[in-house]
């Protein structure tokens, strides 16, 4: 990493870094090892004698190798990087200079993850995802820990449990993993109407994302901006991706779940190792003090979102994962995050769910990562000294002097001295009788999932009915599936009736009230269209006798507008070329899919195209792309394969540039051509075709 984009964090890092180059193996103890194949017997087939401390260091050392992992975001993926503010756009609104100073970089550490699997499941289940920030700002640690969505399943953290219980695998079986598709999951739903705006989320393509780097991110909760004079204002917190927001279809989860279970998890860290940095930028929703009361929704219901046409979003500052962890378990896995972590200048409300949060956090930590100490672990280390009366516990790592460990005192001279300008929490009245009771303002579970489904274009409807038709016709019993449909009678009649259609369920008669076609068009992703083919994958299919002149022409289009190409053949090494020079082959066909790329090309090359329509795995890799709404281009002969994998529903031509439905044609890979297919792969999905008689 060049001098210039080192950070202090990765300058504190240089401290702990260990590489075993030109290193002799030793104990723990720093004893040089002579053998370490064979234990200490005597004899050569005696048996292992008790004091052998290498073999019996090495065994224990091993035999505790492992600590419990996340009850949930156990699957994740980690990178650091920085945040950069645009300006002084929050001066005045909050004391947090690292959002308010564009002269500051912030080192940071961004964790994604899956929220129900294990740490064995895969990547691409149909599941919320975690989006964690850690945030080494000069003042101490700011953790933003949200998800991928704005909204949450409950909205009273006591309900955790009860949630979590659900939607994990069954405790009969331990089945299914990291699925939301079973008896226990909807059981709690149809009981539990606030989970029905969160359902509609996870029902939707925002539960399948295609990339971490094609992902927003939410704060969730409404947050406090805290100014020097001890005023609030209301915020949320978005990241918004730039290279867009973008999911994948459901077969094609379910594929890739096979063929690359780590495919989320690969493709950030391979766009971070090529330098195809991932960068996001920071937003927010202010709300003055004195509107908290404005809305038909309480801003402390964390099922309920801010319309962005009513607060828009402030775009406030950047940031850019540019570095890979060094080592999986000392960062990724090891990295504690908190909801509690905050800097002057950030506070909380009193969010239900919030406040749950700033307990769990911290108490999940102490048995996960064995005791009291683990703020002391590199990943999890302040760039602010750290200097307090804690002492003692598992793995204390620093050797405290003198005798006063506590406050006040005058043995240690008073120190450490309370700061100043230390942390101030917003002072705000809070008074009342002690109840177990929920606000009427959080009663209302329905308008915003209307909202929703209203803003949702026709083809990303059909994906949420699909997907509640497969998650509720797994469930057995008939009456939790009934109940789901009443929930959702509340929401849209016709959602709830093509759902009910599909799962054996008798459709509600009637709508349940009256129908609202209030819509937020921020809510579609086909409302958030990007240009750019930065970082996706091409597959380019070839045979001997392919037009190497194609091949070479498109990839250079391609690459210079940011994509990646990867010639596929049947065979490694290299292909003889009708045209051109010989092409080398990038990957055997036989070990990739199309469901791992974003759009494929077949060259012309009479010899090449008859070879690709004799072999079936080629074919169907175009007619797979096509059903899952992928670019496809065809070059001369090319075009005919499209026949062959039964595209007949799209314009085509093997002569002039023809584009239709995201399937680009023509004679030559010139100008026209490449410009039109850049265009396709740009749109990332063509819902508009109908692969209904696509054998795919």
């Amino acid at each position: 990493m060049p001098a210039e984009d080192r950070t202090d964090k990765d300058r504190q890092l240089d401290a702990v870094r260990a590489t075993p180059e030109e290193a002799v193996l030793t104990t723990d103890q720093g004893v040089a090892v002579s053998d370490t194949d064979n234990s200490l017997r005597p004899g050569e087939r005696g048996p292992t004698l008790m004091e052998d401390f290498h073999f019996r260091e090495k065994i224990t050392h091993f035999d505790h190798e492992r600590i419990p992992e996340r009850v949930v975001h156990a699957r994740g993926a980690g990178a650091y990087g920085y945040f950069e503010a645009y300006g002084d756009a929050l001066a005045g609104v909050t004391a947090a200079e690292f959002l308010t100073d564009p002269g500051v970089r912030t080192p940071v550490f961004v964790r994604f993850s899956t929220v129900a699997g294990s740490r064995g499941s895969a990547d691409t289940v149909r599941d919320v995802r975690g989006f964690a920030t850690k945030f080494y700002t000069r003042r101490g640690n700011f953790d933003l820990v949200g998800n991928n969505m704005p909204v949450f399943f409950i909205q009273d953290g006591i309900k955790f449990p009860d949630f979590v219980h659900a939607v994990k695998p069954e405790p009969h079986n331990e089945i299914p993993q990291a699925s939301s598709a079973h008896d226990t999951l909807w059981d709690f739903v149809q009981l539990q109407p606030e989970t029905t705006h969160m359902m509609m989320w996870l029902m939707s393509d925002r539960a399948l994302p295609r990339s971490y780097r094609m992902m927003q991110g939410f704060g969730v909760h409404t947050f406090r901006l805290v100014n020097e004079a001890g005023e609030g204002t209301f915020v949320k917190f978005h990241w918004k991706p730039k290279l867009g927001t973008h999911s994948l279809v459901w077969d094609e989860t379910q594929k890739i779940a096979g063929k690359d279970p780590d495919f989320n998890r690969r493709d950030l860290w391979e766009a971070i190792n090529d330098g195809d940095f991932p960068e996001w930028e920071l937003g927010v929703q202010l709300v003055p003090e004195s509107d908290e009361h404005a809305f038909d929704f309480d801003l402390l219901d964390p099922t309920k979102i801010i319309p962005e046409e009513q607060v828009p979003v402030r775009p406030v500052g950047r940031m850019v994962l540019n570095r890979n962890p060094d080592n999986f378990f000392a960062e990724t896995e090891q990295v504690a995050f908190h909801t509690a972590n905050v800097v002057p200048g950030i506070d909380f409300t009193n969010d239900p769910l919030l406040q749950a949060r700033l307990f769990s956090y911290l108490d999940t930590q102490l048995i996960r990562l064995g005791g009291p100490n683990f703020t002391q672990l590199p990943v999890n280390r302040s760039l602010n000294e750290v200097s307090n009366h804690h002492r003692d516990g598992y793995h204390q790592t620093t050797v405290h002097r003198g005798r006063a460990a506590y406050h006040p005192n005058s043995l240690g001279g008073g120190c450490p001295a309370i700061a100043g300008d230390g942390y101030a929490h917003f002072q705000e009245r809070v008074d009342g009788n002690k109840i177990r009771k929920r606000s009427e303002s959080f009663a209302d579970h329905y308008s915003q999932a209307t909202l929703f489904w209203n803003s949702m274009a026709d083809w990303e409807k059909d994906h949420i009915v699909a997907a509640f038709r497969f998650e509720l016709g797994k469930v057995e019993p008939m009456h939790v599936r009934e109940g789901v449909v009443r929930n959702l009678a509340n929401v849209h009649h016709d959602l709830a009736t093509r759902v009910a259609e599909g799962i054996g369920v008798e459709p509600p008669a009637e709508p349940a009230g009256p129908v609202s076609d209030q819509r937020s068009p921020a809510l579609s992703q086909a409302n958030s269209p990007t240009d750019t083919v930065a970082t996706r994958k091409i597959a380019i299919l070839a045979a001997d006798g392919v037009d190497g002149d194609h091949v070479r022409a498109a990839m250079t289009a391609l690459t210079e507008a940011g994509a990646t190409c990867e010639v596929l053949a049947a065979v490694d090494g290299s292909l003889s070329a009708a045209a051109g020079d010989d092409v080398e082959v990038t990957r055997p066909l036989t070990t990739v899919a199309s469901v791992l790329y974003d759009a494929v090309l077949v060259p012309g090359g009479d010899r090449s195209v008859q070879a690709l329509a004799g072999d079936g795995d080629a074919v169907h890799f175009v007619s797979e792309a096509f059903k899952h709404g992928k670019a496809i281009g065809a070059l001369g002969d090319g075009v005919s394969l499209l026949e062959v994998a039964r595209l007949t529903s799209v314009r085509r031509s093997d002569r002039e540039t023809v584009a239709d439905q995201g399937v680009v044609t023509g004679g030559t890979a010139d100008g026209d051509f490449t410009e039109a297919f850049v265009t396709a792969v740009a749109a990332h999905r063509h819902p508009e075709r109908d692969p209904s008689a696509v054998p795919a």
